[in-house]
């Protein structure tokens, strides 16, 4: 064989090997040898997230993980992305968000899944493209979410007259599932018959948004019985539209919220009931199932259970998805015992 025919096979060979080191440092452990996880909520300022996170960190502490959480301003559809493509860089070992779209930020979730992250979404979940993420964690089943919230709607409002939904963004997966599951309720029960979802509006989870939107709700049906939020920015946005225009007595506000977010207006009166489910204890079961996973400790499969740390034993369901547990009903007999 030529000189330079061995040179330039030994020149590709170092390429190769350096190419494949990097390749592997985007994936290895921190100095120490702790697994690295990361949190992207949908976005700042939505105090929904802070327990979630709160959640993450009890869990990467009893685990011995680095974790930290980074989020961007909006809740834009592809607001997340460059947030994900920097952690991916920094080599980062559990990617856990909650998405913004089902579909935009895929491509560069299934990239950071070739590098050997391990992708978990939180909250939200990438609905018809499961094969973008390792595994999700849930709230609840979100065919409950939908027939809880519009049954907790109309035993407020007497199952009878309009109402509207105030939501998040146009694209929010999980918003928009649990909202399917309210119209299919709506469509197939006759406890229902005579209630009318006049529009479904959207705040895009800022709270100007969802106040204008509110206030264009409350000028454009005066007979408006009902605003059901399933949004913590978009609840409290309905809650003080209505408390402000004098109309508690009339207009019903009801959706997801926390207890330390809505707690003023449940005691003045303005919102008789709502309902959510522990975000802290959301976070903490992605904190524990996602180092699990990148550890190889635990394989993510149908029908495989497996400890979660305190909350006791979990398991696997179809594509990958882990419940967390039941949503509360929130009033003025109960709402002082919850804190977050």
């Amino acid at each position: 064989m030529p000189r330079w025919s061995i040179a330039l096979s030994l020149a590709l060979m170092i390429l190769i090997s350096s190419c494949k080191r990097q390749e592997v440092s985007q994936t290895a452990p921190s100095q120490g040898g702790k697994l690295r996880m990361v949190y992207i909520p949908k976005n700042t300022g939505n105090p929904y997230f802070d327990p979630l996170v709160d959640g993450f960190r009890k869990a990467a502490s009893d685990a011995g993980v680095d974790f930290t959480t980074v989020a961007p301003a909006t809740a834009d559809a592809t607001s997340q992305l460059p947030l994900i493509e920097d952690q991916v860089q920094r080599g980062v070992n559990v990617l856990a968000l909650s998405p913004n779209s089902p579909d935009a930020l895929n491509p560069a979730l299934r990239d950071a899944m070739r590098r050997g992250i391990t992708v978990i979404t939180v909250d939200s979940d990438l609905t018809g493209s499961e094969d973008a993420r390792t595994a999700a964690v849930l709230t609840v089943d979100p065919q409950t979410v939908g027939q809880s919230q519009i049954e907790l709607m109309g035993s407020l409002i007497g199952y009878k007259g309009k109402f509207a939904i105030l939501s998040a963004t146009t694209d929010a997966p999980n918003q928009n599932l649990w909202i399917g599951f309210m119209k299919d309720t709506l469509a197939k029960n006759p406890k229902y018959s005579q209630m009318q979802l006049v529009e479904i509006a959207y705040g895009n989870d800022e709270p100007q948004k969802s106040t204008t939107e509110c206030e264009a709700l409350l000028t454009k049906y005066p007979d408006l019985r009902g605003i059901l939020s399933p949004t913590t920015v978009g609840i409290a946005a309905a809650a003080n539209v209505v408390e402000a225009a004098g109309k508690a007595s009339q207009i019903m506000v009801t959706g997801l919220g926390t207890p330390d977010q809505m707690r003023r207006f449940v005691k003045d009166g303005t919102v008789k009931a709502f309902a959510l489910w522990s975000p802290y204890d959301e976070g903490y079961l992605a904190g524990i199932v996602g180092p699990q996973i990148a550890g190889g400790a635990l394989k993510p499969v149908p029908g495989a259970k497996f400890q979660a740390g305190s909350l006791g034993p979990r398991e696997f369901r179809d594509n990958n998805i882990i419940i967390t547990g039941p949503p509360v009903t929130f009033t003025i007999d109960n709402i002082d015992q919850f804190h977050f």
